[in-house]
């Protein structure tokens, strides 16, 4: 099949007439009856019986569906790339950054960075794991800044920190005169578990994998700020990212290391066939650093 055809097959499919396929392609209706037409002559064999007016899909129509809309994705990731490359500018930075990085690390580096480079002008988007990965191979986004990211094809990985969890509490909870926690330290409180969907909830699930039946569990979430926020307002201890314990305010809650340590890393993501511009290349850097500098403070 061609690659007109292809659309044209997608949209009547998808839309259950040739008038609406019509509309999805801002053709007429006559055109995508010819295309589609011409695809059943060349296959051989019919997608689309007529019956009573409308048309309905054939078995070999629902079979090759499933694989033309695989095409159709790629050609539609194609046109992006095709957008976005066409609108490249070296003095612009597209980054995305998972959400603890958006509370106050990355609003700090482009603040500083901005001082030298006032010229430079951001694209950011917070995104998750999988989100950002979609984002860089659509060249959406040059880099991608996150935890402990899992190995993805075509995607880049350059170490910037290593960091750390820890324990998040309100100050009204007592640890006695333990200064550094273990985890069975926990099992008589509250406690505000994080799912194990990414790369870095794994990490945490595994380690509490010996004294999770003990856990006295009382809230699922997914976000990491959401759970510092419960913690503050006095839910339970959790345990959650160095980055995102020590954003904002702090005031609220008491930070306290963990024992044995678990740690991280975090990465800067990138297209391993697309070259970063020298730009983006120096905010890497620049971030980097900040990065250093707040988990040092």
């Amino acid at each position: 099949m061609r690659l007109r055809q292809i659309e044209v097959f997608h949209a009547v499919y998808s839309s259950g007439s040739m008038t609406g396929a019509a509309a999805m392609l801002s053709v007429s209706q006559p055109s995508v009856s010819k295309v589609l037409a011409h695809a059943e002559q060349q296959l051989g064999y019919l997608l689309f019986d007529r019956v009573k007016g409308k048309l309905v899909p054939t078995p070999e129509a629902h079979r090759l569906f499933a694989h033309v809309s695989t095409v159709y994705r790629d050609v539609a990731r194609l046109r992006h790339i095709a957008e976005n490359l066409r609108s490249g500018d070296s003095g612009r930075i597209r980054v995305s950054v998972t959400p603890a990085f958006g509370l106050e690390v990355l609003p700090q580096a482009v603040a500083t960075f901005r001082d030298k480079h006032v010229d430079t002008v951001f694209e950011i988007e917070t995104l998750h794991l999988d989100q950002m990965n979609e984002a860089l191979l659509e060249s959406r986004m040059e880099i991608g800044i996150a935890f402990d990211p899992s190995k993805t094809p075509g995607i880049n990985e350059q170490s910037l920190a290593t960091s750390r969890f820890v324990v998040l509490a309100s100050p009204s909870v007592d640890f006695g005169d333990r200064k550094v926690l273990r985890a069975t330290d926990l099992c008589g409180h509250p406690f505000i578990a994080l799912n194990s969907r990414g790369p870095l909830g794994r990490s945490l699930s595994n380690y509490l994998a010996a004294v999770e039946p003990h856990l006295n569990i009382v809230t699922w979430l997914e976000t990491y700020h959401v759970a510092k926020e419960l913690v503050a307002q006095g839910v339970g201890v959790t345990i959650t990212d160095e980055v995102t314990a020590r954003s904002g305010d702090t005031s609220r809650v008491q930070i306290l290391p963990l024992d044995p340590e678990l740690r991280f890393d975090i990465k800067v993501l990138s297209l391993v066939a697309v070259p970063l511009s020298i730009a983006t290349q120096n905010f890497i850097k620049h971030l980097g650093n900040i990065i250093n500098e707040f988990l040092d403070d």
